[in-house]
C-alpha cells in the first residue's frame, strides 16, 4: 500500500446509505436482542417450552462463537490496528496486541482468583465450604453457570428452582455474576466498536448483513449462557438485564458513529490506536472465558461430561465446532 493510499487524518467516514444506516440501529437492535434475550425468557416462560437440547445446542454453539470471536473478530484486527503504518514507528518494534491480550487474559484470572478465595473463606466461615465436585465456591463460576444446576434436575430445566437447597446463596450467586459479566464486558466493548464501524465503513451493505449474523449469533451464545444461570429471587433481573445491555450495545455505537460521521475516521492514528487496543484487552477477556471456563471446564472438569457416552461428547463437540467456524467465516468479510 502505497503513501498516498493511507488516510491518517481525521476526516470523516462514508456517508451514503445514511436511511439504511439509520434503520440498521432497529434491525440489529431487534437480532441482538432476540438472540440474547430469548434463551432467558424462554427458559423462564411457562408457556413456551424449548426442548431440552435446543438449549444444548445452543449452549456448546455459543461456546465456539466466543472462542472464534476472540481469535477471529477480536486479537487480528487488533494486531492489524496497532500496526497501522499511521501510528508511529515504535508501535511496530513489540507486539503490543498480544501483549495486552495476554496482561487481560491474566488480570481476568487473577481477579477470578481473588474473588472465589474470598468467597470460599465467606462460605466457610458459614459452614459451606464445598460443592458436589469436592471444590470451594469458585469452581461454581469456573465450571460455568451448568454447575450450579442440581445433579438431580430433569433435563429440561423444569425444576430450576428446588426450594433452598436448589438455589444459589448468595455468595454462589456473586461467583456467577462476576462470571458472567466478565464475559459480557469483553463482548460489549467489541459490540461498541462494531456499531461505530458500521456507521461510517464503505463497505456498508456487506458489513451489515455480516454485523446482524454476527450479533444474532454472539447473543445466542451469552442468552444460553444468562439463562442457565441458577440465582435467588433477589437476583433473578440479572439475565435479562445483562441481555438488555448486549442488545442495546452496537445500536449504541451505531448511533454515535452517525453523529459523529463527518468527523470520525476509524483508519486514523487515534482511532487505530484507541480499537487496537480495546480489541486486544477484549481478546483476552473472551479466550480466558471461552477456553478456561467454557471449553475446558465443560469437557474436561465436568463429571456429567467425563461419564457420558460417546455419542453426547462428539455432539457437543459437533456443536462448538460448527459454532466456531460459523463465527470464523464471518471474520471473511467482517
Amino acid at each position: 500500500m502505497s503513501s498516498s493510499d493511507i488516510n491518517c487524518g481525521s476526516g470523516g467516514g462514508a456517508d451514503t446509505y445514511t436511511g439504511l444506516r439509520i434503520a440498521s440501529i432497529f434491525i440489529i437492535l431487534v437480532g441482538s436482542g432476540f438472540g440474547a434475550l430469548f434463551p432467558v425468557l424462554a427458559r423462564r416462560s411457562s408457556w413456551l417450552h424449548v426442548p431440552a437440547p435446543v438449549y444444548e445446542f445452543a449452549k456448546y454453539f455459543g461456546s465456539g462463537v466466543i472462542i472464534a470471536t476472540a481469535f477471529i473478530h477480536l486479537l487480528s484486527p487488533g494486531i492489524s490496528e496497532l500496526t497501522s503504518p499511521c501510528l508511529s514507528p515504535a508501535w511496530q518494534v513489540y507486539p503490543y496486541a498480544l501483549a495486552l491480550a495476554m496482561l487481560s487474559l491474566f488480570s481476568i484470572f487473577i481477579v477470578e482468583l481473588v474473588a472465589f478465595r474470598w468467597g470460599t473463606a465467606k462460605l466457610a466461615a458459614l459452614g459451606v465450604v464445598h460443592d458436589a465436585h469436592g471444590h470451594g465456591v469458585g469452581s461454581h463460576a469456573a465450571h460455568g453457570p451448568e454447575a450450579y444446576l442440581d445433579k438431580n434436575s430433569q433435563a429440561d430445566g423444569s425444576d430450576l428452582e428446588t426450594g433452598n437447597g436448589g438455589l444459589a446463596t448468595d455468595d454462589s450467586a456473586l461467583a456467577q455474576i462476576i462470571g458472567v459479566f466478565i464475559l459480557e464486558f469483553g463482548v460489549l466493548l467489541h459490540s461498541l466498536l462494531i456499531g461505530l464501524t458500521l456507521a461510517v465503513d464503505e463497505n456498508f451493505k456487506i458489513l451489515f448483513v455480516v454485523v446482524v449474523f454476527h450479533q444474532l449469533f454472539e447473543g445466542l451464545g451469552l442468552g444460553s449462557r444468562l439463562s442457565l444461570l441458577k440465582l435467588s429471587p433477589r437476583y433473578n433481573y440479572v439475565p435479562v438485564v445483562a441481555g438488555i445491555f448486549y442488545a442495546i450495545t452496537t445500536p449504541i455505537g451505531i448511533a454515535a458513529g452517525l453523529g459523529v460521521r463527518s468527523t470520525y475516521n476509524p483508519g486514523s492514528t487515534t482511532a487505530s490506536i484507541v480499537s487496537g487496543v480495546m480489541d486486544s484487552l477484549s481478546s483476552g477477556i473472551l479466550l480466558y472465558t471461552g477456553l478456561v471456563e467454557l471449553l475446558a471446564h465443560e469437557f474436561l472438569f465436568n463429571k456429567e461430561m467425563t461419564n457420558a457416552p460417546n455419542g453426547k461428547v462428539a455432539y457437543a463437540v459437533t456443536c462448538m465446532l460448527f459454532g466456531t467456524g460459523i463465527m470464523a467465516l464471518l471474520g471473511r468479510w467482517a
